[in-house]
């Protein structure tokens, strides 16, 4: 059951009072919000059931009572009521409780969070504190999903779950620019800013290399050269973040009136026939096909 609602797991537990548990879920388009209610128990993500999966998934976790401890890319966090942790699922992991607990889990694709995924490997497994910083404001809001999921659903339980993955975002970013967070060197900070200005011109279909390196005053070949350390290609980044953009409109409720043409123009696609190769190429199907899914 655990591993239909989220991705294949090993499921393990030694409670002499043998295992008792219960889940309660809302699934938004690529959003999954569970409440997981359970006493002691273990579940593995190995690399053999990584395997299994193609989508790549972050999930958040929210422990609302109990103690639970996460294990990813060489670190643990221990994680108390209020606490917060995010772990890529693709990637080993494991995550233990040993005693009755609850915890909210929200799941959500990679491409959902307005942030590399370079950066937001630094990040895992490491506890964010429920009452300190910007967690202190981002758990309540947490633990209101947690107690509220029947209201998560149409149009304001869609906005509502995409708010709490852009909540997210707010806090891992002041985490990895924090004195104590990650060290990211020049590059990586130039590489943000960077991102953070194509994210905001989005729309400009004459959003370019040349443009983009202007804009910094820098060359385009340094430009080209902090994006090849970075593992993609400027091209290649704006495209997904467009591309991203456009699904999420395109699952929208209140975006349900646009065409999917007018969708794609306002993210800087102006060929329709070049937008739905694409979109089709990274989703499965064409747009008009994922708007009706």
């Amino acid at each position: 059951m655990i591993s239909e609602s989220f991705v294949p797991l090993q499921a393990r537990t030694n409670s002499p009072a043998g295992f008792h548990g219960r889940l309660r879920s809302r699934v938004l388009d690529e959003l999954s919000v569970v409440e997981v209610t359970a006493n002691s128990h273990k579940v593995l993500r190995t690399p053999a059931l990584i395997t299994r999966s193609d989508r790549l998934y972050y999930k958040l976790n929210l422990q609302l009572s109990g103690t639970g401890i996460l294990v990813q890319d060489n670190r643990e966090a221990t994680l108390r009521p209020g606490d917060l942790a995010v772990y890529d699922t693709h990637r080993p992991y494991t995550l233990e409780f040993d005693d009755d607990f609850r915890t909210l889990v929200l799941m959500f694709p990679h491409d959902a969070l307005d942030l590399p995924p370079d950066s937001v490997t630094d990040l895992t497994a490491v506890r964010f504190a429920g009452d300190a910083g910007i967690g202190r404001m981002i758990s309540p809001f947490m633990v209101q999903l947690a107690d509220n999921l029947e209201l998560l659903s149409g149009p304001s339980g869609h906005r509502l779950a995409h708010n709490a993955v852009d909540l997210l975002a707010t806090l891992f970013d002041s985490e990895l620019r924090s004195e104590n967070g990650p060290q990211r060197g020049h590059h990586g900070e130039l590489l943000a800013r960077i991102r953070q200005h194509i994210d905001a011109n989005l729309g400009d279909p004459e959003l370019s290399p040349a443009a983009i390196a202007a804009a910094h005053f820098i060359s385009t070949r340094h430009l080209h050269s902090i994006f090849h350390d970075a593992g993609t290609t400027v091209a290649g980044w704006i495209r997904a973040r467009r591309l991203e953009r456009c699904r999420r409109d395109l699952r929208d409720p209140l975006q349900a009136d646009r065409a999917v043409g007018a969708i794609a123009t306002r993210w800087g696609f102006t060929d329709a026939a070049h937008f739905s190769r694409v979109f089709r190429s990274a989703f499965g199907v064409p747009p008009s096909t994922y708007r009706r899914g």
